[in-house]
């Protein structure tokens, strides 16, 4: 089955200049075009695209998906570079983690000094972040 870009943008419910941008960076390969010029894509498109978006959704950059994408390409198994990709963006998440606990801690602590009366002019929280 054939697909033309808009077909392929509702599908994965991306717009037709990300599948554009993705076909740019590579992400994606170059599409078969009709006589008129109609970018055909595949339904192995869709999958791929599809992957592409669930890796975003995780926190992968598209140079990240890029990297993983060229390893999947190649057919070669390179055990240590995915080994390599994955120790370093679980690194990655957990310093987002502890960043992202200091600011709960932080919005807690801001939360518990706000009074009962919020209709009150003089606001706790502006005035401790200000």
């Amino acid at each position: 089955m054939r697909l033309r870009i808009g077909q392929l943008a509702s599908r994965t419910c991306v717009n037709k200049e990300t599948i554009r941008y993705y076909e740019r960076l590579g992400l994606i390969s170059i599409p078969s075009r009709t006589a008129k010029g109609y970018r055909l894509y595949t339904t192995q498109t869709v999958d791929r695209v599809n992957f592409i978006k669930k890796l975003q959704r995780l926190g992968f950059t598209l140079n990240e998906i890029d990297k993983l994408l060229g390893v999947v390409d190649r057919n070669e198994v390179k055990c240590r570079d995915i080994y390599d990709f994955t120790v370093n963006k679980i690194s990655e998440i957990q310093r987002k983690i502890g960043e992202l606990k200091k600011v709960e801690k932080m919005l807690v602590d801001l939360k518990k000094r706000c009074p009962e009366n919020k209709e009150i002019y003089d606001c706790p929280i502006i005035g401790s972040l200000m």
